[in-house]
């Protein structure tokens, strides 16, 4: 992985996110000046304040509440070296009907408009949040890799292989300044995870008692990534010596929803609370990445086991819940 870059002024989309709230600490850590942006603000918005903890009153972060789809973009890239766009609609399953609008605004004509901000800048390098999504289901297929076939299988996969289709080819056009590396998240966990996603309802059914609604029989195998794994690999691609690359990164093992739900009974002590469900439309099988691209182009290896990866989760967890509960008045307030 070549060095020869470095990052010093970025923008990170999303900041008030999962991923996002990540890679803006690792990247003031480094020494970065870091605007981020977000529709979200931690005035009025409970799970954005908490995210933005760590940045928020940091003298190299500034946060702009702004819209990717509907404002002047080229104001908040203006002077960036590189661009981290993590901002999108997630959710397979809330993609279908009439929510599809919004997937198709939030995550391509935003990121869409974004480009064309980038190379009229002069923004060196873009780091798209792409999806294991946009492969489809890998049964019968092995490890996935990025030149084999893509066959999202919900709308949101759609969106996420159009806006890494769409940031790729602006990268290719002849003389554009911005380069892009899209990297394909396999289902990324961790302090911080989103509330709808596996791992995290798992932990708080324990503590809460509230069941997990279990779509399909539980057999269905996901490559978990931890998230400092995932901001290691967004580090690196910010500068990687590539012009336009899809690159995969994921945990390094592909693990049943069961094995997952006793994993997590050895470490609670407890086991979590199911309710079964019938399988749902686009979710898939099997993911499992095939990291070979990754460790060649990014110097990417993760790091994080899925044992330590849920203890890390589940102690940050307890530890908020407990506070909660003390303080619950105040929360609320």
């Amino acid at each position: 992985m070549s060095t020869t870059h470095f990052i010093e002024r970025a923008v990170v989309t999303g900041a008030a996110g999962f991923i996002g709230s990540h890679v803006a600490e690792a990247l003031l850590q480094r020494g970065a000046t870091v605007l981020g942006v977000d529709r979200r603000s931690p005035r009025d918005n409970a799970l954005a304040a908490e995210n933005l903890d760590g940045v928020m009153g940091h003298p190299g972060f500034r946060l702009v509440q702004g819209d990717l789809v509907t404002d002047e973009l080229k104001p908040w890239v203006d002077g960036a070296d590189t661009v981290f766009h993590l901002a999108a609609i997630p959710g397979v399953r809330p993609s279908w009907g009439d929510s599809f609008g919004e997937y198709l605004a939030c995550n391509v004509l935003a990121t869409q408009r974004l480009m064309d901000a980038c190379l009229s800048s002069g923004v060196r390098r873009l780091v798209l949040a792409s999806s294991s999504s946009v492969y489809g289901d890998a049964v019968d297929r092995g490890p996935l890799h990025e030149e084999g076939v893509t066959a999202p299988l919900s709308p949101y996969g759609v969106t996420k292989l159009a806006a890494e289709r769409l940031a790729l080819a602006y990268a290719l056009t002849p003389a554009s300044p911005t380069s892009v590396v899209a990297l394909r998240y396999f289902t990324v966990y961790g302090p911080r995870q989103r509330p709808d996603m596996a791992i995290g309802r798992m932990l708080r059914g324990i503590l809460t008692g509230e069941p997990l609604r279990l779509y399909g029989d539980g057999r269905q195998r996901r490559d978990f990534t931890f998230v400092t794994d995932a901001v290691a690999a967004n580090l690196a691609a910010a500068t990687a010596e590539v012009t336009a690359e899809a690159v995969n990164v994921g945990g390094g093992n592909s693990v049943s929803v069961l094995d997952v739900l006793n994993l997590i009974a050895d470490i609670t002590g407890a086991a979590v609370p199911v309710h079964s469900d019938a399988h749902q439309p686009g979710d898939v099988q099997v993911t499992e990445a095939d990291l070979t691209k990754a460790r060649e182009l990014l110097g990417y290896e993760p790091s994080v086991s899925l044992n330590e990866g849920i203890e890390r989760q589940w102690k940050w967890l307890s530890t908020r819940s407990g506070e909660r509960r003390r303080g619950s008045t105040a929360v609320t307030a």
